[in-house]
């Protein structure tokens, strides 16, 4: 899928902030809950989170130490949250970041990825971690049409079938939508279950 990068940067900005928006909700007692992610409580969901942020933020400014090892949360969580989210929104600000080639060893360790890309992955990630924690935390949350569309678009263009149940996947195999709006259809695209916790959490 094609979009223009600042058209990219800003969607992405809305997810971010919508993502820390959510964690900033976040009582202690909160970290040991079940996830979507079947391999995370929200504890470990929430560092996964802060790590991809900071090493988005490395592969942009182009350090050599692309700092993907997890973060430890340390004792606030929430703040360690809010400090990698200010990282990366920061990163994807320079005016020559479409002229940048991303490293993403999550990813790939064998090609490097376009600004337009990286931005792409970021953002249908964000888009469905933000699902994730308010899920998680039994809030709402709600997206303008506008991230909805480019979501849409985003989940229907990944891959579905055998890669996904490889170790470290990014997403597991789509399942059945079972709400109405396209934000169940996006995460069921993605391996969630809309009606999550009533079913078994999907990978």
């Amino acid at each position: 899928m094609r979009m223009p990068i600042d058209e990219l940067r800003f969607l992405d900005a809305i997810v971010t902030r919508t993502s820390l928006d959510l964690v900033a909700k976040i009582t202690p007692a909160d970290l040991t809950k079940p996830t979507p992610c079947s391999a995370w409580t929200l504890h470990g969901l929430l560092a996964h989170m802060a790590t991809q942020h900071h090493g988005f933020a490395a592969a942009a400014d182009g350090e050599s130490d692309l700092g993907w090892r997890l973060l430890p949360l340390g004792d606030d969580p929430v703040e360690t949250y809010r400090t990698s989210v200010n990282r990366v929104l920061n990163a994807f600000v320079p005016h020559d970041l479409a002229d940048r080639k991303f490293a993403l060893p999550e990813f790939s360790t064998e090609v490097t990825f376009t600004a337009e890309q990286a931005l792409g992955f970021h953002f249908v990630d964000y888009l469905v971690h933000s699902w994730d924690v308010a899920k998680t935390l039994g809030l709402p949350v709600k997206f303008e049409q506008e991230v909805l569309d480019a979501g849409l678009k985003f989940a229907e263009s990944i891959p579905d079938g055998r890669n996904r149940t490889a170790p470290g996947a990014a997403f597991g195999p789509a399942v059945a939508a079972t709400g109405p709006s396209d934000l169940d259809t996006i995460v069921a695209l993605l391996g969630r279950s809309p009606s999550w916790p009533d079913v078994t959490p999907q990978a």
